[in-house]
């Protein structure tokens, strides 16, 4: 009987901002695998990293934007891989950023936006990524993230 391998490759990351009374959420639009697709932020997790430290590099790397907090979503996001016959997973990060600071996109991607989390559901194009996105709203937005999530909190800068 065949397996169907499942593998752990990679991190997604949402993004979140206060923005008044609510959060905003980062989208980003590929360039690269899955043209002109909405996403999160996501990337491989490189030799010798934790996911965690993935989840901020890649923040930086493809937003310029570094966390104030970062938290496990508590949450991973699946999906099957026909080309691959594998399931990929992988861990769910929230990082919440300063409202003010600057997005400066690699050439990942051709353009972001800081939207809504409904508008959000209605520019992702995977189920998964809407079923994340609930669960992060949910957990991160409607009620206060539980302690117990929290992987770093950057210090107040002096």
């Amino acid at each position: 009987m065949a397996e169907i391998p499942i593998r752990c490759f990679a991190v997604s990351v949402v993004l979140l901002r206060k923005v008044g009374v609510g959060c905003e959420v980062l989208l980003l639009r590929r360039n690269h695998t899955l043209i002109g697709e909405w996403c999160q932020i996501a990337g491989g997790i490189e030799d010798g990293e934790k996911a965690w430290e993935a989840a901020l590099r890649e923040v930086s790397e493809e937003t310029g934007l570094s966390c104030d907090r970062l938290y496990s979503a508590d949450i991973c996001e699946q999906f099957y891989e026909a080309d691959r016959n594998a399931i990929s997973m992988l861990p769910v990060f929230v990082g919440f950023v300063d409202a003010e600071a600057a997005v400066v996109i690699n050439d990942e991607h051709s353009e972001f936006r800081w939207i809504p989390f409904e508008t959000a559901l209605g520019m992702v194009p995977f189920a998964g990524q809407r079923h994340v996105l609930k669960h992060v709203h949910a957990e991160f937005v409607q009620r206060e993230p539980i302690r117990h999530l929290l992987i770093r909190e950057m210090s107040e800068k002096s």
